[in-house]
């Protein structure tokens, strides 16, 4: 990356501060740039989910994979459940989504409350593993919340066999005029499919581990144990692992990183977070493979508020990857990413993924239990990992009065609501966002691939008035 006419600031920069310069291009259409990245994770697209305890659980870890990103499962998640998440993770199906089942004895009440889990909207009812009927919040409407389903399901639905051709089963869909189908193999449920999915099937390639399953990682903090709770996680079978802190560069984070090394083996080893190329080098020498990146700028976070302490993202993206890649390794920027516009500036700056947090958080997949503001707007609760709220569930083993004390010290927001976009409720329709504006400022920049992202992007300088221009208009001025 190259500054527009070598005009390098001695201020640093967030990701609003700048833009980037189309330049001329060979790459004839967005399909053609393969945005695999190069960190050693097997993602295929540049998207981690932030290890957010509101955020990141089992079906976000599934749904993202799936569309070729990962997961980080927070810190505050026993091993065992962890275990619990991978092996289930890894059991899903690599291309259907998993299916919301219930029995036909079952109530409307129970599949509504079901329902808004997943983005499909539907509930396969089930006897045993046959499918008898489906229902969608459509078919429940006007209903007793206490009527069974077999009283309201679409009985014997139209089901696709696993396998089918996925433009057909788009064509199938469309001619029945169906959101939802389950998928059968052999009689036997083993997903559901709308039109979208299948049309995202073919655009997106899964995150895939050796044995062909869906990847997931998992973090662990600095305090206690560390090495033997890094051998817990990879004992059940994580993918990558993330050793967490809010300041990483520190020695308790240096001497935690050298014992979770000295047992990762070839898994892929993430620290941070740092925002200086001194922070970089030390975590790298320590034995990270990537260093995670960002102090400051997530929206739940009030580090920066709170202590002065933090630096612009996109300047300190740029550092921390020009310091990790001359020692042959990568980082993740963490943090700061509101639109799909900040993807493209923190991988054009060098980055390897994005970490994306509470952008995720208003979404069907993420762990958060799903809330109505009484208007009918649907809502989830999110909170900074620094908060008193996720401070309490790290020290729930402590003393009352240790717990209180911990509490003291707050960093973060405790309780904030994500709303759930009407047009976009889904983390897939997120990601669909993201993953278009990336193909596109690639194709701006003459980039069939990341690494040529990085090398050919040219970013200019604007003032807020230049920001403010680049924003779309809901209404007319």
């Amino acid at each position: 990356m190259r500054f527009l006419n070598d005009v390098r600031p001695a201020y640093d920069l967030t990701y609003s501060d700048v833009f980037m310069v189309p330049v001329r291009s060979s790459v004839g259409s967005r399909l053609e740039v393969d945005l695999r990245t190069a960190d050693g994770v097997g993602t295929t697209i540049p998207v981690v989910v932030a290890n957010m305890t509101a955020i990141a659980g089992r079906r976000m870890a599934e749904t993202v994979a799936r569309r070729g990103g990962i997961a980080i499962i927070p810190q505050d998640i026993p091993a065992q459940v962890v275990g619990d998440v991978v092996r289930w993770v890894k059991d899903r199906h690599p291309v259907y989504d998993t299916a919301i089942t219930l029995p036909p004895s079952a109530t409307i009440g129970e599949a509504l409350s079901l329902i808004t889990k997943r983005a499909h909207g539907a509930v396969v009812v089930v006897e045993g593993e046959r499918v008898v009927g489906i229902l969608t919040e459509h078919d429940a409407a006007g209903h007793d919340r206490f009527s069974q389903l077999r009283e309201v399901m679409t009985p014997d639905p139209l089901c696709v066999d696993a396998g089918a051709d996925l433009p057909k089963v788009f064509e199938l869909l469309s001619d029945a005029r169906l959101p939802a189908a389950p998928v059968v193999d052999a009689g036997q449920l083993v997903g559901i499919m709308t039109r979208t999915s299948a049309l995202r099937s073919a655009l997106y390639t899964p995150a895939l581990d050796l044995d062909r399953r869906l990847r997931v990682g998992a973090a662990v903090g600095i305090n206690g144990d560390v090495r033997g709770k890094a051998e817990a996680l990879l004992e059940r079978g994580i993918d990558v692992l993330v050793v967490d802190t809010a300041h990483g560069h520190q020695d308790k984070m240096l001497d935690a990183l050298r014992a979770v090394r000295t047992v990762a083996g070839q898994t892929p080893v993430v620290a941070g977070n740092v925002v200086s190329a001194d922070g970089t080098r030390e975590l790298i020498e320590a034995g990270a493979d990537i260093v995670k990146v960002g102090v400051g700028p997530g929206a739940m976070c009030t580090t920066r508020m709170m202590t002065g302490v933090g630096r612009p993202q996109f300047s300190a993206v740029l550092e921390c990857a020009a310091a990790a890649r001359e020692a042959g390794r990568h980082i993740w920027a963490d943090g700061g990413i509101r639109y799909p516009r900040d993807v493209a500036l923190a991988l054009a700056a060098g980055a390897a993924s994005v970490m994306v947090g509470s952008w995720f958080a208003g979404t069907y997949e993420s762990a958060g239990d799903m809330y109505s503001d009484g208007s009918g707007r649907l809502y989830k609760e999110s909170f900074g990992m620094a908060s008193a709220r996720a401070v309490r569930s790290r020290t729930r083993d402590a003393s009352g009065f240790d717990r209180a004390r911990s509490a003291l010290f707050e960093e973060g927001i405790s309780s904030s609501r994500m709303f759930l976009d009407p047009d976009r409720p889904g983390v897939e329709d997120l990601l669909d966002q993201i993953v278009t504006g990336l193909r596109s400022s690639c194709t701006y920049a003459g980039a069939a691939s990341l690494e040529e992202f990085h090398q050919r992007a040219v970013v200019g300088l604007q003032s807020s008035a230049g920001y403010d221009e680049g924003r779309p208009l809901p209404t007319n001025w």
